[in-house]
């Protein structure tokens, strides 16, 4: 039978209908084998062609000049942004309406100079420099005075919205905070206020003394299958110590969840057969980096269904999967 199970951080509720569908083995595509070159002319992210991108913000290199060669990570401006850094953040009323400068600074990082790399294969030293760079960027941009809220996020192929196949992820800094994030903080306020403790530090006891939807426990960072899963293999990968803000994460920790994503990774791309997928850092907006309420995660959605109308009519996803089975079949081999 149909369950509806509720998110306990959002009071958002879901359809787990696994009756619809088989086993999680069903959702193993398969590719077509596609081979492509560790370098391509036309890139603009691939080592040599600095020159195709703005000039860069960050860098990982060895003793060469800015724009040049001899990188391992890189980060630019997006020569497309959705936002801009120039303009004013003074709202305009016009009658009924409002509007105001898209204020807002957009990052690509570029997570390897080799064309055809993907971010589970990579060695581990690679994927914590990737996040140090993370780490870096958050610290720098959340010193602008105009900049309420920093998202990190990635699109891996096609379903996931990525444009270039080149490895990269995104930083985007906005100066307002969207209404979907303000509802997280005030659900997390309201539970804060009812109980004194931080809700997503009582889900990891639960789900640690449950154990079936836990994929992973680490010393620092546990993942997980959420009890409320909007869709098949949805993975959430959060700090055990409580933190509001990914920009409070130490340099030592970031090396440990660096590790700890690749692994998840690792398990969605051997398991799945390199699903596409979006990854997004959930964060407190800056004012609220030291309240005690929220606590930052990460949380992976592999593209493995599309919502269709009910799910934009109603707001009420329908998983197809048990997200206890399909953590036992990401811990199984």
């Amino acid at each position: 039978m149909p369950q509806l199970r509720q998110d306990p951080t959002t009071k958002e509720w879901v359809i787990i209908a696994a009756e619809r569908s088989k086993r999680p083995h069903d959702f193993i595509k398969t590719k077509p084998l596609i081979e492509k070159a560790a370098y391509k002319e036309d890139c603009p992210f691939c080592q040599g062609n600095e020159h195709l991108t703005p000039h860069e913000s960050l860098a990982y290199r060895s003793g060469r000049p800015a724009d040049s060669k001899g990188w391992w990570v890189r980060v630019i401006p997006n020569k497309f942004p959705a936002l801009s850094p120039e303009g004013s953040v003074e709202r305009e009323e016009t009658g009924f309406f409002r509007m105001m400068d898209g204020v807002g600074i957009h990052e690509v990082v570029i997570e390897s100079p080799i064309h055809n790399q993907l971010l589970p294969l990579m060695e581990d030293k690679q994927v914590e420099e990737i996040l140090l760079a993370y780490r870096e960027r958050y610290l720098a941009l959340r010193e602008d005075p105009r900049i309420k809220l920093i998202i990190v996020f990635k699109n891996h192929g096609e379903a996931a919205g990525t444009s270039l196949d080149h490895t990269h992820s995104q930083l985007v800094e906005t100066s307002v905070v969207p209404s979907n994030i303000r509802k997280k903080l005030e659900e997390a306020a309201r539970y804060y206020d009812d109980h004194g403790r931080c809700v997503y530090c009582d889900s990891i006891k639960e789900e640690l003394k449950f154990g079936k939807r836990i994929v992973m426990d680490t010393e620092r960072f546990i993942v997980l299958q959420s009890f409320a899963s909007r869709s098949p293999f949805e993975t959430w990968i959060v700090p055990k110590e409580h933190q509001g803000s990914f920009g409070l994460i130490s340099m030592e920790d970031s090396k440990r969840f660096a590790k700890v994503l690749k692994t998840t990774l690792f398990k969605l791309y051997s398991k799945l057969n390199n699903p596409d997928y979006n990854y997004v850092v959930h964060t407190a907006p800056i004012k609220d980096e030291q309240e005690d309420y929220y606590h930052w995660h990460l949380q992976i959605i592999p593209r493995l269904t599309t919502p269709a109308g009910f799910e934009m009519s109603s707001g009420i996803y329908i998983n197809v999967f048990l997200p206890e089975e399909t953590a036992q079949f990401l811990r199984e081999g």
